[in-house]
């Protein structure tokens, strides 16, 4: 049996012309861009935990430090590229912010904050009983994805399903 993400890769794949063999194809039979997308999209195991997946996700990993390097693409699959997103959502309540840098505080960095606004006076009072304002700003560090990197794989019901995955070795 297929597992469902490489139902879901094998699936896009055969929608793109890539397998137009009656023959199943198997994950083996896949050529590198391929091999990369089928491992990036494991979840349950990650491609850690997978022992066919280790050799072309170690082989991506030391290509990406190279001067030119260019992303294996599986053109069966239409997925190019995968997309990165650094930071995860911030908490219910909060707001993406920015930290700002420079002697004016004229540059601001990625955004690497989670922001909101406190009323510290209660509903109402935009002031304290000495004229201190009310509102109080709380900041707390934007929180870091431990799998930064995705892709939107299409799906045979017409939709897409994002994978998020590492390239920690």
């Amino acid at each position: 049996m297929v597992s469902g993400w490489r139902a879901a890769v094998l699936g896009a794949l055969s929608i793109g012309g890539t397998f137009s063999t009656p023959a199943p194809a198997s994950a083996a039979d896949a050529e590198w861009g391929c091999q990369v997308l089928l491992c990036a999209a494991s979840t349950n195991p990650s491609w850690h935990g997978v022992p066919y997946c280790v050799p072309p996700m170690v082989k991506l990993i030391t290509a990406m430090a190279e001067p030119h390097f260019s992303w294996p693409i599986c053109s069966g699959a239409g997925t190019g590229a995968p997309g990165y997103e650094k930071y995860a959502d911030c908490p219910a309540g909060y707001t993406i912010g920015y930290t700002w840098s420079g002697g004016d505080n004229s540059s601001r960095s990625e955004p690497n904050l989670c922001v909101k606004t406190d009323n510290r006076c209660g509903s109402g009072s935009s002031s304290g009983h000495n004229g201190d304002s009310c509102a109080e700003t709380v900041s707390l560090p934007r929180p870091v994805r431990g799998q930064p990197y995705y892709f939107d794989i299409r799906q045979s019901s017409g939709g897409t399903q994002r994978f998020w995955f590492d390239l920690n070795h």
